[in-house]
Order: structure tokens, then sequence, then C-alpha cells
């Protein structure tokens, strides 16, 4: 059987072939900044001190997360333990912003390293396949001081939570 082009089903398929290069790499373009605050207070709740706000970021594959300093005294850090496999550390300075991409699934520990043992620790969760390979991992990460306490209201927070997207 033989088949004819027509102009109008070239120009049709060259459109479709270019729809389709758009939305392959749609993640990439569509990636999201979230914002965390680090700060001396708790915008809600003015008994919490040295707090990250949110302390708990759901983002996806290729999301970045902006810590803000938003208060003087604070750094962002991934925590020891806690990060997927092959994902990269990361380690603001104190006083800094910091901005990290996130690209592979999975449970990220981060803290203030002066304020890490009064509990100024987070958790950014990265959801796709993958996602709870290091979960048992990161819960399982030795904490002192307030940290542990507070790792273990984190970790309840997360249980009740819908991470599928």
């Amino acid at each position: 059987m033989t088949r004819f082009i027509t102009r109008r089903t070239a120009l049709l398929s060259a459109a479709a072939s270019a729809t389709l290069a758009l939305t392959l790499p749609g993640r990439v373009l569509a990636a999201t900044t979230h914002e965390i605050q680090m700060l001396n207070q708790h915008p809600e709740d003015r008994k919490l001190r040295q707090v990250f706000f949110p302390r708990i970021a759901v983002i996806e594959p290729g999301d970045s997360v902006k810590f803000l300093a938003t208060d003087k005294g604070h750094n962002a850090q991934s925590a020891d333990d806690m990060i997927p496999d092959g994902a990269e550390p990361f380690r603001g300075r104190i006083n800094e912003e910091i901005e990290v991409t996130f690209d592979s699934p999975g449970f990220y520990g981060y803290q203030c390293q002066p304020h890490y043992a009064v509990g100024m620790v987070g958790l950014i969760v990265v959801r796709g396949d993958g996602m709870m390979d290091n979960l048992e991992a990161a819960k399982a990460a030795r904490h002192r001081g307030k940290a542990r306490a507070v790792w273990g209201d984190i970790w309840a927070e997360v249980d009740g939570m819908d991470l599928s997207a």
C-alpha cells in the first residue's frame, strides 16, 4: 500500500511532535521553588523557638527549596544518615540563604547546626519512584537533645500524611 503525505498531514505531524517534545521535560519546565524560613520564633506558636517554617515540605523531583535567612544566627544543612543514597549533602553558611535542588525521590532530613540540640530540624519529602527507599534509614538516624523529640513529632506527622501525588 502506497501512502502519500499531504501538506496537512505533514503539518499536523510536526505540530504533534513539537507538542510532545515540549511536554517530555515538563517536570523540569514546571519546577517550583519552595521557601522555608529560618526563625528564632515560630510565627503561629510563640512558645516554639529556633524553628524552620514550615518544618516539612513535600515536593516533586526537580523542585528547589530556598532556605531564607529570615532571622540571624541560623544555617540549613543536610542531616547525617538522613538523605537518599547517591543524593548530594548540602550545607549553608550561617546567616546566608541557600537554594537546593532535589532530583532524587526520598526523605531528606535537615538541621540548623548551631541549634540542632534544641530541635531546629526539618524534613523534605521528594515524591516519586523509590521515595520510600530511605524512609526506614532516615527514621533510624540517632539524635540528641531536643532534636530527638522533634524528630518523633515530625515522623508522627509524616505517618499521618498522604504522600501520593
